[in-house]
């Protein structure tokens, strides 16, 4: 059972990891540090927002319109992190 738990543990840190990726890249974004325009950052952009917009939606609908804030890589790491507490003090 402690090999499925440290599974799990290893699919939130990948997916921690690119909300966190996703979160540096619009702000640098933002900030006009980098330009979408450049292939090489679309393409990370694009894959990034492919990968992560199942995991958001469902969180998007729930939450109200805030204008121009998105709390939802928030909620996901917090959630990410109580979903690691819980499959740590139930694995091992």
């Amino acid at each position: 059972m402690t090999s499925l738990g440290q599974i799990l543990l290893l699919v939130l840190d990948i997916v921690w990891f690119l909300v966190l990726a996703q979160v540096i890249i619009s702000w640098l974004v933002s900030f006009e540090v980098l330009n979408l325009r450049q292939p090489l950052v679309y393409q990370f952009w694009s894959g990034l927002n492919r990968l992560l917009e199942p995991i958001y939606r469902p969180i998007r609908s729930v939450l109200p319109q805030m204008s121009g804030l998105d709390i939802t890589p928030l909620i996901v790491i917090v959630a990410i992190y109580a979903l690691r507490i819980v499959i740590a003090q139930n694995f091992f």
